[in-house]
């Protein structure tokens, strides 16, 4: 018998190469061939599987075509439902990844459960046997009496139970387990989760059942495969936060039917995930007193503004001093530093600078800088900033304190949270007083250190 022929594909950018190289040949990264089975070519004529997602229709203008808006169905998550822009959109496909054991399938059984109350819902399993399933649902209290449950990977037999159930909401756990039988790779490679997820992309679009792909991710925490199911689908969720920790961000990267960067707060508990209400709670530290190198910086994550305290400390460092940061980029601190000399005068070229976002958040926008800078001086001089106080505005190169973007609602968010002092950029000053909350307005970086000093 012959040797069936072998073809290395890029596990990074889905390339394919007849022999193994050291660097893959479309995208120049190392070591990422995967020896896998060539496929026979296909028959073609009536029975190819490769078809438009959508049923073809004519040429039409743009401005004759008729918009309606999507009905959403909420899934009784409300942190979920803020994510997902509402709720479920029929015949949508979402895809969640997130690090083993964060509770991506807790999540998804609390919310089928609660939509198994109003539309038909199937659990598709392939990663668990259904008796597994069961128990999950027991240990978190879920009744399960509508939730329809199938532990199976053939991707056939799963498109074949869909059409006999006719359900309105599906989730698929995981797609990386899935195996179509027109493809001779095995489960999890490259082929075969682009083949699965366009196979159940398209049996979503036809059938207008709502569709939750749960994927696994790589090392560096992106989701596996070469990011072929994030152009497929029509949502990308992340499931982020450290295990050690009991709470939960899911971030929405992409979203066509909402907007992106929304994140929800979840809290692990014994029953499952609870939606997090007022999660600047868990960003802040209780100190009795103020202490110094402790700034509260008002940021936004989507919509939603976040309250995160900033921690700094100055320390001397020696002849090579150290620039470390946890939740914030670097190399913008280092810029902010050599800002923070030439223009306010305030010199740490012999001081180790650590800083430190609590709760383990990450921050990635400049609105972020002036807090950072406070905390700083605060930390070398030892002297804490009022109690009550918060601060954001991006810094320039020149020195000059910019806008941050809808300052107003951050500056709202506050006042409601009880704080009492603000320094903002001279643009984002309030037109109109905001009651408990004393707002001071600069537009250098030298204005707001000397007033943070007055303070």
């Amino acid at each position: 018998m012959a040797k069936e022929k072998s073809i290395y594909t890029c596990s990074d950018c889905g390339g394919m190469s007849p022999k193994w190289l050291g660097k893959c040949p479309s995208c120049g990264a190392w070591n990422t061939l995967v020896e896998g089975i060539a496929e026979a070519p296909g028959a073609g004529g009536k029975n190819n599987r490769y078809q438009a997602l959508a049923k073809s229709q004519p040429v039409a203008t743009l401005s004759e075509i008729e918009a309606t808006d999507f009905e959403r169905t909420p899934t009784g998550q409300e942190e979920l439902d803020r994510v997902l822009g509402g709720g479920i959109v029929a015949g949508g496909v979402v895809l969640i990844g997130g690090d083993p054991g964060i509770g991506k399938s807790t999540l998804l059984l609390q919310a089928i459960e609660d939509l198994s109350h109003k539309l038909p819902v199937l659990y598709v399993t392939g990663e668990e046997s259904g008796a597994q399933i069961a128990m999950r649902s027991r240990r978190l209290g879920l009744a399960g009496t509508h939730v329809r449950v199938l532990a199976e990977i053939s991707l056939e037999k799963i498109l074949a139970t869909l059409e006999a159930e006719k359900p309105a909401f599906c989730v698929i756990d995981s797609i990386q387990t899935l195996y179509s039988e027109h493809l001779s790779s095995a489960p999890g490679s490259v082929a075969q989760v682009r083949e699965c997820a366009a196979q159940l992309t398209r049996t979503a679009k036809s059938s207008g059942c709502a569709i939750v792909l749960v994927g696994h991710v790589t090392k560096e925490g992106a989701i596996a495969g070469p990011r072929v199911l994030e152009h497929i689908v029509d949502t990308v969720l992340y499931f982020e936060g450290d295990t050690h920790s009991s709470f939960r961000l899911v971030r929405a990267i992409k979203n066509r039917f909402g907007a992106v960067n929304e994140i929800g707060v979840f809290a692990m508990t014994e029953k499952g995930l609870k939606g997090v209400a007022n999660p600047s709670a868990i960003f802040l530290s209780t100190h009795g007193e103020p202490v110094p190198g402790s700034c509260v910086l008002v940021t936004l994550e989507g919509t939603r503004p976040l309250l995160v305290e900033l921690q700094a400390l100055v320390d001397s460092g020696g002849p090579s001093p150290r620039r470390l940061s946890v939740g914030l980029d670097k190399d913008r601190l280092a810029m902010l530093l050599a800002v923070l000399h030439r223009h306010a005068g305030v010199a740490t070229n012999d001081q180790d600078v650590f800083i430190n976002a609590v709760g383990g958040v990450r921050i990635s926008e400049p609105a972020a800088d002036l807090a950072v800078l406070l905390a700083i001086q605060s930390s070398l001089r030892g002297r804490p900033l009022p109690k009550g106080f918060i601060a954001f505005g991006e810094i320039g190169l020149a020195g000059e304190v910019r806008p941050a973007p809808r300052g107003q609602e951050r500056l709202k968010e506050a006042a409601k949270l009880g704080f009492s002092v603000a320094i903002v950029p001279k643009a984002n000053a309030p037109k109109k007083p905001i009651e408990g909350l004393t707002v001071h307005a600069v537009e250098r970086i030298e204005e707001a250190m000397d007033l943070a000093r007055g303070l």
